[in-house]
């Protein structure tokens, strides 16, 4: 069975002005979401789905869905503030999405195989969706068997300021935490620093695995992230800005001896625009690729 590519795009660039997915960056006017697609299809994935905005769908269907029709099949699921479990009501100050397992759980109808999550703004490499792709294909004998592709921190890096990552810890390939740092930055010796909760400087290995958010599931997960949603809302359907982060169910699945989550490596480059001023060099990057053969002049 062909595993499916769930594509989390109903988020806007925070720190960069502008639609973010759809801004033109390779040499014919690709979109990093273009060479995604481009690599999943080249990996054996054999279907997309989109989360998207409901007000983003014209847009996003003119400019996006049209280029891949003919190319892979294509479907579209809404993530709204509004789309709550039975018995909750959305606050009405709440205007910040609810997080990225709450898009995960938008696909539930639609997704019935094994399937990768990923940014739709976040260039992950060709070796990660392959090494991805074929980690979902094997059989599975039971619930909770899932993966992740942890890019070393050193290939993730921006020179134009910090980067928010999760921080991996494994144990026999396994991922066994993961905690968000916010601020991870070279210092001046060129070393990659990042401040802990006390503020004390920590040094990373550039080896160190970080999540990209690029993430492997059967559809089991879905029914964990319900159950972990209404946790969450429990607690947190008040607080303005708490959000239903995929690190966070995945957490509470190893802790509770539910899942277990195999770390892939892959020597697969990262690159982003977090800041406008990565703007150009990722420009480059990929004319780059283009004039190296790693990808055709037209994608699709």
């Amino acid at each position: 069975m062909k595993p499916t590519l769930f594509v989390l795009a109903a988020g806007m660039g925070s720190r960069y002005g502008g639609l973010k997915q759809l801004d033109p960056l390779g040499p014919n006017g690709e979109t990093i979401m273009d060479y995604s697609i481009y690599d999943a299809m080249q990996a054996g994935f054999g279907k997309v789905v989109f989360v998207i905005r409901k007000d983003f769908e014209e847009d996003f269907r003119n400019k996006i869905l049209s280029k891949y029709e003919g190319h892979i099949p294509v479907e579209v699921v809404f993530q709204s503030t509004d789309a709550l479990p039975e018995g909750f009501t959305c606050p009405a100050d709440r205007t910040k999405p609810w997080g990225t397992n709450h898009a995960v759980l938008m696909g539930k109808d639609v997704i019935k195989e094994p399937f990768a999550v990923i940014n739709a703004d976040d260039f992950y490499g060709r070796d990660a969706f392959a090494v991805m792709a074929k980690e979902l294909m094997r059989e599975r004998d039971k619930k909770g068997d899932y993966c992740m592709v942890g890019f070393r921190v050193g290939n993730t890096m921006t020179e134009n300021g910090s980067v928010a990552r999760g921080v991996c810890a494994t144990k026999d390939g396994l991922l066994s935490s993961i905690v968000e740092r916010t601020a991870i930055s070279y210092d001046a010796n060129h070393d990659i620093v990042f401040n802990d909760e006390n503020g004390v400087e920590c040094h990373l290995e550039p080896t160190t695995p970080v999540s990209m958010n690029l993430w492997g599931f059967t559809p089991d997960y879905f029914d964990y992230s319900e159950r972990e949603f209404v946790k969450f809302l429990e607690k947190d359907l008040n607080t303005p800005k708490a959000e239903f982060f995929i690190p966070l169910v995945v957490d509470a699945l190893i802790n509770s001896g539910e899942a277990t989550v195999k770390v892939l490596d892959t020597d697969s480059k990262w690159f982003g625009v977090t800041y406008a001023a990565d703007r150009p060099g990722v420009v480059e990057k990929f004319a780059e690729l283009h004039n190296n053969g790693t990808y055709p002049a037209k994608l699709f």
